[in-house]
């Protein structure tokens, strides 16, 4: 049962984020995507790496 109402009102706070975000959200920027993308792919790369390093330290 309680089970049920946590995955009921995690359901429900993602239902009101989705429709906020519809309602006020905004496209991002050229200048906003570009620094986005200058910070995405390092960060993606260090994950790799320390994620085989966990993976074969452990």
């Amino acid at each position: 049962m309680q089970l049920l109402f946590v995955l009921l009102v995690l359901f429900a706070a993602l239902a009101l984020l989705v429709l906020l975000g519809e309602r006020y959200g905004r496209p991002p920027s050229p200048g906003q995507l570009a620094r986005l993308r200058r910070w995405i792919l390092p960060l993606v790369g260090a994950l790799l790496v320390l994620s085989l390093v966990d993976y074969y330290w452990a």
